[in-house]
């Protein structure tokens, strides 16, 4: 009597078990779950890829700045700079092209040559 319900209970517990292992099966396997499945390994892939190339983008980073510095002192570049433009000493002078002098003119020292259409009226 003993072995028959021991047996009984245990096939009773397995098929108990075994329900509700198939039943979370199918509701795992439901249009709804998957797709909520599908959207959180992409959120967890895109995670990744992000991580990814931020670790990149700053190796890129640091890499650059030493190789900067190790050609800033290969050619001695190491001086501070000034940070202002050089002036230019000749600007660009605007006339009327109405006139029947419209050739283009620059003021004393102009960085640009002097120009073949008006060099006899300079001389």
């Amino acid at each position: 009597m003993f072995r028959r319900t021991f047996w009984f209970t245990t096939g009773v517990a397995t098929g108990v078990w075994a329900t509700t292992k198939v039943n979370r099966k199918l509701r795992q396997l439901t249009p709804e779950s998957l797709a909520a499945t599908a959207a959180n390994k992409a959120i967890e892939a895109g995670g990744r890829i992000k991580d990814r190339a931020v670790d990149f983008a700053l190796d890129v980073r640091d890499n650059m700045a030493r190789r900067e510095a190790e050609l800033g002192d290969a050619l001695g570049l190491d001086a501070p700079a000034d940070r202002e433009l050089p002036r230019s000493g000749r600007y660009a002078v605007l006339e009327n092209r109405n006139s029947p002098k419209s050739s283009p003119r620059y003021a004393e020292g102009s960085a640009y040559p002097t120009s073949p259409y008006n060099r006899n009226e300079d001389h």
